[in-house]
């Protein structure tokens, strides 16, 4: 049989609760528990992957005959894959506020229903709040040596409200997200904000599109930060010739002092102590003052493509790992909101996002907002609705004039080739010289 060059063993047991209310009824609430693994071997060529439930890590006879199934799956392989050396090392996983298993699910329950209720202002016909749980307990073993073990909480929720008058709808939404405990408690202001914005968008204009000035606020610059620069500088697309980053190292692709980070260590949402190939993670900065200066790899892509460092695999329970992001961001500028308003005399200000598209191979992307305001002579004035944002990537980081200093993160999940992680982004507030602005208004 063809020997194995490296192995590595991933194990995640654990817990997902889940809580769902829609219009003050608890359409579900419960646990379930899962506990997987996912047996990696490189052969003389390229992998052989097992997944199974329940392995008993610490047998090595299991361990042993896990390696030999999947290496005489790696033995069949055609690809020729290598893999770059990488730093090891384990960060501390962030202490807890409050566990959440010490909080019973009637208590949860009831605390979302009351952040769902809040939401339920005059006008709001319709609500919906929803609270996700994840416990994961994680070992890694790998064939050099290399072994680790560590505890993931997280808990989140969001909240929808939908108002409706004369046929006309709108909605509002908030969420919020944590790797530090349980984040339910005090949190109905959250559930009121969203039917607050709901009933304010059912009085606000159509946006009139064109080009123009535009003001994005930290949620949406996040989401462009996270869609359409972050997953172009993944090593796998990059690699895949489906980035339109490739072949651009060096390169001046930004405004001068733009500064664009991915971050595992940080302790945001996205935060993971080590990657899921067991390589130590660090800060990796993607542009430093507008030049193009790293891609996010794995130890595949890293040794396939180079200009990068490792830390970048991901996993979701039960499935081999990819490159992802982690913690996305644009560095803060020296800019204050009051400053970027000035500058931005006639244009307007996009707040939040409501998803869109992006292809990272052409460099193309379009975002709506959840909604907007008119900036005229530098102050803000009319509340506008049916919004986007759309442009090229690489114009669209020239464009940015002004980066302000109030840089905020927010959570959330991605998702990629089947796998669902949670992630943060975000940035301080742009400016954007000529942005491309999508309306409906006349």
């Amino acid at each position: 049989m063809a020997e194995a060059r490296y192995y590595d063993i991933r194990c995640v047991e654990g817990e997902i609760t889940l809580i769902d209310i829609d219009n003050g009824v608890v359409e579900s609430a419960g646990t379930s528990y899962f506990d997987r693994a996912v047996v990696r071997v490189l052969g003389p060529k390229g992998w052989g992957i097992l997944t199974r439930d329940h392995v008993d890590i610490d047998s090595k006879r299991e361990r042993d005959a896990l390696v030999e199934e999947a290496t005489r799956l790696a033995a069949v392989t055609e690809d020729q894959v290598d893999i770059a050396d990488a730093p090891r090392g384990l960060l501390p996983v962030p202490s807890l506020d409050e566990d959440p298993r010490d909080v019973d699910l009637e208590e949860k329950t009831r605390l979302l229903a009351g952040i769902e209720d809040a939401a339920r202002i005059p006008e709001v016909v319709n609500t919906r709040a929803r609270y996700t749980e994840g416990i994961d307990s994680i070992r890694f073993l790998d064939s050099s040596g290399n072994e680790y073990s560590y505890e993931a909480v997280r808990s989140g929720f969001s909240v929808l409200a939908i108002a409706s008058r004369n046929g006309v709808m709108q909605m509002g939404s908030e969420r919020d997200h944590v790797t530090t405990g349980f984040n339910l408690r005090d949190k109905q202001d959250l559930g009121r904000k969203a039917g607050e914005v709901a009933v304010s968008l059912l009085d606000a204009k159509l946006a009139k599109g064109g080009v123009m000035r535009a003001v994005l606020d930290p949620e949406l610059a996040g989401v462009f930060t996270h869609e359409a620069v972050g997953h172009a500088s993944e090593g796998d697309l990059v690699r895949e010739g489906a980035s339109v980053l490739e072949g651009r190292i060096g390169e001046q692709i930004g405004c001068e002092g733009l500064v664009i980070v991915d971050d595992p260590s940080l302790p945001e949402f996205g935060f993971i102590p080590v990657d899921a190939e067991g390589v130590a993670v660090r800060r990796t900065e993607i542009i430093r003052n507008g030049i193009l200066t790293s891609y996010l790899h794995n130890r595949e892509t890293l040794a396939a493509v180079g200009n990068g460092v490792p830390g970048h695999a991901r996993a979701e329970h039960g499935a081999p790992p990819i490159v992802r992001m982690s913690n996305t961001f644009i560095e803060n500028g020296d800019a204050t909101y009051d400053e970027i308003l000035s500058e931005c005399k006639n244009g307007i200000l996009l707040i939040g996002s409501r998803g869109g598209q992006v292809d990272p191979g052409r460099g193309v992307f379009q975002f709506s907002a959840e909604y907007g305001y008119l900036v005229e002579d530098g102050e803000i004035t009319d509340m506008v609705r049916d919004v986007s944002l759309s442009g090229e990537i690489l114009s669209t980081l020239h464009d940015i004039i002004l980066l302000g200093n109030d840089r905020k993160m927010n959570p959330g999940y991605c998702g990629k080739g089947g796998q669902v992680v949670p992630v943060s982004d975000g940035a301080p507030h742009l400016l954007l010289e000529k942005a491309t602005v999508g309306g409906r208004g006349i």
